[in-house]
């Protein structure tokens, strides 16, 4: 973009855009734990026995429902879990028990949970099993991290006094584009031919804003590869009357691709970082 200096605008990138809701989804965790909490009050029983193979074996007979809270107590999600040593290998289903009890005593021998249950646990397994879940969640971050620019974007256009779904709309394809407003993209379509899904698109009565949005915390070709394809999407889309591509990216990770940035930084106005949405520019653009 004319008259920006692409190294200062490049030092403004952020480290992190992490949101309070990026660590650990709390509600889905109670969520999860809320549909098993029956069964897992039913394993409580089983703590600090001194006969926890034959009360498993009283307790499975009896309600055979408990074993389907069994993989999460080692942190697997499946209801399927394959294990092997020298006695032999074995499939062990737990939403339908597939295997003898005594099979099932073995599991809980060989995997340590027994011991974890009768020696470990002081309480409650519904506090443990949360703990658990916990962790799983935290493995979900990588998702989570792909929206947080997305939804940080969106709070930009909301602020600006677009709505959605009237005057921005979110994930949208060309042919949607094209139906709902009769412009002709053919310029970026490969005349038809290629088909492309915006990030969101905002209408004005003079404009149609087709918008992009990314964040990288970490290097990667991918970078270098979407530098060089959205410049060549804003060559394109400059030949549109009535359209308008915008960027919007920032990240770290692009300080090891910033030569690749920089190119698509010297042919295409509209792209912008965190702190340009911050100083408004999306009202200064978008009228």
């Amino acid at each position: 973009m004319k008259n920006r200096d692409f190294k200062v605008w490049l030092s403004e990138f952020r480290n992190s855009i992490a949101d309070y809701g990026y660590y650990v989804d709390f509600r889905k965790i109670y969520r999860n734990i809320d549909n098993i909490k029956i069964e897992l009050n039913i394993l409580n029983s089983l703590i600090g026995s001194k006969n926890i193979e034959s009360d498993f074996e009283v307790l499975i007979k009896k309600y055979p429902e408990v074993l389907k809270c069994i993989p999460l107590l080692l942190a697997v999600r499946t209801n399927e879990i394959y294990a092997i040593d020298g006695d032999g290998e074995f499939t062990y289903q737990f939403k339908v028990p597939n295997l003898s009890i005594e099979q099932y005593k073995i599991f809980m021998r060989k995997t340590g949970l027994f011991d974890l249950i009768q020696n470990h646990i002081i309480n409650n397994i519904v506090d443990y099993v949360t703990g658990v879940e916990t962790g799983l969640d935290s493995n979900a971050r990588k998702n989570r991290g792909g929206h947080l620019m997305e939804n940080l974007v969106e709070s930009f256009i909301k602020k600006s006094g677009f709505t959605r779904d009237k005057t921005y709309f979110k994930e949208m394809y060309i042919h949607q584009i094209i139906e709902k407003w009769n412009i002709d993209l053919s310029a970026i379509s490969n005349e038809g031919k290629t088909e492309k899904r915006f990030d969101f698109v905002i209408k004005t009565d003079s404009m149609i804003y087709g918008i992009e949005t990314n964040f990288y915390s970490g290097g990667g070709s991918k970078l270098n590869e979407t530098a060089r394809s959205y410049k060549t999407l804003a060559l394109e889309a400059d030949n549109i009357d009535g359209f308008t591509f915008v960027w919007f990216t920032d990240g770290k990770g692009w300080t090891n691709a910033r030569h690749n940035l920089e190119e698509t930084f010297d042919v295409m106005e509209h792209i912008y970082n965190i702190k340009d949405m911050e100083n408004g520019i999306i009202d200064k653009i978008c009228i």
